[in-house]
């Protein structure tokens, strides 16, 4: 059903591309400067023999010890082909299962995604973003932007809403540059129509209404009133704990009246929504009442009844009980957008578009600076721990000499 919905009212989206030639031909979308790898290949290095570093983490493990986080960052340091890209997801693995789990640093972190992209294994990167849990990989908002630029970039925006979700799950729409990204992946993605399951209606509503509230202008409204849509399509299909599930979103009910919510503040604010987004919210609105007129008729079969009430509560059920007053206040409230000439003609793509040619270049400014000086920070840290490391072994080998020592001593004795 979303995708019939979606069908109907953006299907001159995907012309939006086009919109722009000079655009395209001027930067897609992350500048140079950005995506340089030039300061991050010029730091310090520790050559290292792959093969040698395995054995050791291996036989430290082997022994029950903890493998240090160094272990962990040179390893990935000194990856140069694509088949060792595999060989440090292992050990990332493993030190995720071990008691070092929570040392992973930031530089590592940011070191592995960089690897993935260089050496073509971005499968990689998003698939040990996707399972963080097991992998311990929590990137800032400056690596999510890398690899999220590099999906744009060749058109896989399927990819790039993946990132976008684990970007919404971290809570790290931080930076205005991954707000835009973000919005122009998520934008760019729907405008092809997708079929969407209800996990991925999930996703997407929450992206897309976590990072709009993070934009004050047509987009950002538009993008919440799109976010509360697929999520109130959930909650009425499925229930409110079917929305929450992994979700960082505030525990209430009634995410449709939310979406009438967000055209409120537009008819009474200085922000007009997107044309576009409010013909599919229309739409969403029309299909939940046919699904409920079929269903109270008697024309659902029992096992997709049945399964449609599965976690649904009474509360659940009160909710869809307002869906006819829900559909009667957005014709009201769509009457006063056209009379105030609050609904902005462009599609939703159109003018995520526009924004990432007013606001990117200047949003990428702060990024730099903030890597620029974020690199230096991490090296600082590094050496530290070089030296804490190299301590610890010269204090080892003093303790070992000791007793080496004593013993020999207690043989002549």
């Amino acid at each position: 059903m979303a995708a019939s919905v979606w069908n109907r009212c953006m299907t001159a989206a995907v012309k939006v591309i086009r919109v722009s030639p000079s655009f395209s031909a001027r930067r897609w979308l992350l500048s140079a400067a950005y995506t340089d790898t030039k300061l991050w290949e010029s730091r310090e290095t520790e050559p290292q023999n792959l093969a040698v570093l395995a054995e050791n983490m291996d036989k430290t493990y082997e022994r029950n010890l903890p493998v240090s986080s160094l272990a962990v960052s040179r390893f990935v340091d000194n990856i140069s082909s694509r088949e060792e890209v595999d060989q440090a997801e292992y050990y990332l693995y493993k030190f995720r299962h071990s008691p070092n789990c929570w040392y992973l640093r930031d530089w590592t972190i940011h070191s592995w995604i960089r690897q993935c992209l260089k050496y073509g294994a971005r499968d990689r990167a998003l698939y040990t973003l996707r399972n963080k849990v097991q992998y311990g990989i929590f990137p800032d908002d400056f690596t999510f932007n890398l690899l999220l630029d590099s999906y744009i970039k060749d058109g896989d925006f399927k990819s790039a809403c993946s990132v976008v979700e684990e970007v919404m799950l971290q809570e790290s729409f931080d930076f205005p540059s991954t707000q835009i990204l973000s919005l122009y992946a998520l934008g760019s993605y729907l405008a092809g129509k997708p079929q969407l399951t209800v996990s991925e209606e999930r996703a997407l509503g929450a992206s897309l209404l976590i990072c709009g509230q993070k934009q004050d202008n047509s987009v950002g409204l538009s993008a919440q009133l799109l976010g509360n849509a697929l999520l109130g399509k959930v909650e009425m299909l499925n229930g409110i704990h079917a929305v929450f599930k992994g979700m960082p979103l505030f525990w209430g009910r009634g995410y449709l009246g939310q979406a009438l919510a967000v055209m409120e503040r537009a008819a009474s604010g200085d922000v007009a929504l997107s044309a576009e987004t409010l013909d599919f919210t229309r739409d969403l609105l029309q299909d939940l009442s046919s699904t409920s007129d079929t269903s109270s008729s008697g024309e659902e079969s029992s096992d997709d009844e049945g399964a449609r009430k599965e976690g649904v509560d009474e509360d659940d059920q009160a909710e869809r009980a307002k869906l006819q007053q829900y559909a009667g206040r957005f014709q009201e409230l769509r009457n006063q957008l056209d009379s105030r000439a609050k609904v902005e003609p462009r599609s939703f793509l159109a003018l995520v578009t526009a924004l990432v040619q007013e606001k990117l270049t200047s949003a990428e400014k702060p990024d730099l600076e903030w890597y620029e000086g974020q690199v230096p920070a991490w090296e600082a840290n590094k050496k530290q721990l070089i030296q804490r490391e190299k301590q610890l072994r010269e204090q080892a080998e003093r303790e070992k000499a000791q007793r080496l020592a004593t013993r020999a001593a207690a043989q002549q004795a």
